[in-house]
């Protein structure tokens, strides 16, 4: 049974993570997942909704980067990793591309909110739910929803516009995990909610 979705688009902004050229070439292989979070998104911003585009980025010679922090010194000693968050690769992917009065939040970390502004700018815009989705599951949409369910958000995730390497943990996450802090729909369902009526 589809889930019967309402939110406060007032208040609400829609979180496009990690969809980066590499990182979208290494993780997805639903070629339709790209069209869903396009539409998605453009359906979101004919809403009114705030558009916030997360990636993950570093300076020259990585100082962000702890020799502590196992996920990411690999990055640092890793030629291939770097081609994902540097140069041409970095770039959000063009079918999903910031547009317009989007915003994009740059990344240390896996999650979204850990030593960026994002907090900062959905408390200025006066945001209390989140809808969000990215790549991967396991990676920054889970670290975000984590983060954002403890800051009190009220949290959306949209399904089948998130990816992951391991379908089972994919699986794990969506089915098991995700609905303990989140509404978890599918790209359609948010999109019917998104074109009715206020």
């Amino acid at each position: 049974m589809p889930t019967q979705l309402s939110f406060d688009r007032a208040h609400s902004a829609l979180l496009c993570m990690d969809y980066q050229t590499g990182i979208v070439s290494t993780y997805v292989k639903d070629q339709d997942l790209l069209l869903r979070a396009a539409i998605v998104l453009k359906q979101a911003r004919s809403a009114g909704m705030p558009i916030i585009h997360v990636q993950v980025g570093f300076r020259p010679k990585f100082p962000e980067i702890s020799p502590r922090n196992a996920a990411f010194t690999a990055i640092r000693h890793s030629p291939q990793y770097q081609q994902m968050v540097a140069g041409p690769a970095s770039v959000i992917h063009s079918s999903v591309a910031p547009v317009e009065d989007d915003i994009t939040v740059t990344k240390h970390r896996v999650g979204a909110f850990t030593g960026t502004d994002l907090d900062m700018i959905l408390r200025a815009k006066d945001i209390d739910t989140l809808i969000l989705f990215g790549i991967a599951t396991s990676g920054v949409v889970l670290s975000t929803v984590r983060h954002a369910a403890d800051a009190d958000y009220r949290l959306i995730v949209v399904k089948d516009c998130c990816a992951d390497q391991d379908p089972e943990v994919h699986a794990c996450l969506i089915d098991k995990v995700f609905p303990g802090q989140a509404t978890v729909v599918s790209a359609s369902e948010l999109l019917h909610a998104l074109k009715s009526p206020r």
